[in-house]
């Protein structure tokens, strides 16, 4: 499995099917929902990588929000406190941090 893969299948997991535990590569990550705002959240490793996943606020000023508000499910990724990719209704896009970081493709 890919990076990208896996992004798309914790995506697939929290967002698309409201599962409260995500499963990636063989361990279980719990889904939690953030008090304060209400948005599902996930922090997983992939190989040598801490991830966490967050739910797309759809309360704030971006493009992302805007699509949020317009029921689609975005799921914004980070990497050592850098955005590194999201995915929106199953398709992934990678930032430029991705890169940066050197994480795999």
């Amino acid at each position: 499995m890919t990076l990208g893969d896996g992004l798309i299948s914790v995506w697939q997991q929290a967002l698309g099917e409201r599962r409260d535990e995500v499963e990636l590569e063989g361990k279980t990550y719990r889904v939690t929902v953030l008090r304060s705002k209400g948005l599902r959240m996930v922090e997983f490793e992939f190989g040598p990588d801490a991830i966490v996943g967050i739910e797309q606020n759809p309360k704030t000023a971006s493009r992302w929000a805007e699509l949020a508000r317009q029921g689609n499910r975005i799921m914004q990724f980070r990497c050592s406190g850098r955005y590194v990719a999201n995915v929106c209704e199953g398709k992934l896009l990678r930032y430029p941090a991705w890169k940066a970081l050197e994480l795999p493709e």
